[in-house]
């Protein structure tokens, strides 16, 4: 995540989307919330002096919520050296002040552009759900608060690391590369980091460790992996708020697969989701595919519709500098990037895959049938004009994923490649 508030710039194929589906309509009926002005002067403005603020204060269980976001460990790979170096990671901490207001006003107005009634029955429990998942937006961000975390060591009987986060930035959020610790046979661990004070009970972070070598699989989460609707403004709010989570036909399993297949890649999730939606996203994930780092984007903490323009304008850039980051992470490794047709993935893929020959094994894009507004984005010449410079023999638009079981076994090589083709093709 990056330490500046969010102000995304669309392209105009983005813009163009957005006036088909009436985006500036739907963003202008919904509610206003938290803004900057309502922090404390003093927070606000020490808030600005970054990783460098001596006014920094310890987060407490008492007065504040915090989120250790889950994160990968890698060994950095340096020019002209073969020799192992220490393990580390990027840690990123999300920062807010306790207490429950009355958020009742925000959810009738999502209810209301999504149309519930909001009497009786399951409208009752969606209204229920709305709220859950507009806490998170509604909380007052903290800035300029720091954590202790104590981070085990991947190997039994190794001395476990102490590391101070933060201070939080005027978004409320720190982020920072740090040491981890571990041996060479750390590969493929996972190890869960708990706070000093027992800040974040119910959001520990696990770091999963993996080494310069094997696979890897970045995955987009809307319309990919999750049902969500991202060219129709009220499918985004209903999924995103008022509903219960479904995974995209098929994907599910064919993910397991995967997993056992490239034996228990390096799994990063990708999506242009604000951040505020970390904690839904990743019991939906937690529940339905392998155990992988969620990289998300910054909130603007103006009002809601930082959430319909999060996802739909800006993403292309914002996807391709994100993945740059992994490639700067696991630079060795080869990977398997699987995205939709409702944003700019096809885009975003081809981009890296040109710039890092031979660092992307296969690109698989679902053409997405299920949503409104299609009819251009899912157009084949959309798709060669991606991927003119990809091999053919690289690339799959597919709908069902069981077309992608002979592409997946010849990527694979001799990864359980009997096992994956009678899985996928069942």
């Amino acid at each position: 995540m990056e330490a500046v508030e969010q102000k995304p710039n669309g392209s105009p194929a983005e813009a163009q989307a957005r006036q088909e589906a009436n985006f500036a309509d739907i963003e202008s009926r919904l509610p206003k919330r938290f803004r900057r002005t309502e922090m404390g002067l003093i927070d606000k403005g020490t808030a600005l002096l970054g990783s460098k603020n001596p006014f920094g204060k310890k987060a407490t269980a008492k007065d504040n919520v915090v989120w250790l976001l889950d994160n990968t460990a890698y060994r950095p790979v340096r020019p002209g050296r073969d020799d192992p170096q220490a393990w580390e990671a990027e840690f990123v901490a999300c920062y807010f002040y306790k207490g429950r207001s009355d958020i009742s006003k925000n959810v009738s107005a999502i209810a209301d552009i999504i149309g519930l009634d909001g009497k009786t029955g399951s409208n009752e429990e969606a209204r229920k759900r709305i709220e859950e998942r507009l806490r998170p937006f509604i909380m007052a961000i903290a800035p300029a608060r720091t954590i202790d975390i104590n981070i085990p060591c991947p190997t039994p009987n190794g001395t476990p690391h102490k590391r101070l986060l933060g201070p939080s930035n005027s978004n409320g959020i720190s982020s920072q590369n740090l040491l981890t610790g571990g041996a060479d046979d750390a590969d493929g661990k996972t190890v869960i980091c708990t706070s000093e004070g027992n800040v974040f009970p119910d959001l520990e972070g696990n770091t999963r460790f993996a080494g310069p070598e094997g696979w890897g699989v970045i995955s987009d989460i809307d319309d990919t992996i999750k049902v969500t609707m991202t060219t129709a403004p009220i499918g985004i709010l209903q999924s995103t708020f008022a509903d219960i989570p479904v995974t995209t036909s098929g994907m599910e399993d064919f993910y397991k697969v995967l997993d056992e297949s490239l034996k228990k890649p390096a799994w990063f999730y990708l999506s242009a989701s604000p951040y505020n939606l970390y904690p839904f996203l990743r019991e939906f994930l937690d529940k339905h595919y392998p155990q992988g780092t969620m990289i998300l984007r910054d909130a603007s903490w103006m009002n809601f519709a930082g959430l319909l323009q999060s996802l739909t304008l800006g993403v292309e850039s914002y996807k391709t500098d994100r993945i740059e980051k992994i490639h700067t992470w696991l630079p060795r490794r080869h990977f398997i990037c699987i995205g939709d047709s409702t944003q700019s993935d096809p885009e975003a893929y081809a981009d890296i895959y040109t710039k890092y020959p031979g660092w992307i094994k296969a690109i698989y894009i679902r053409k997405v049938t299920d949503a409104p507004h299609m009819e251009d984005k899912n157009k084949p010449q959309r798709f060669r004009d991606a991927f003119k410079d990809v091999p053919d023999n690289v690339w799959r638009v597919f709908v069902d994923p069981k077309e992608l079981a002979d592409h997946v076994k010849h990527v694979a090589g001799v990864a359980h490649p009997g096992m994956l083709g009678n899985m996928l093709s069942m």
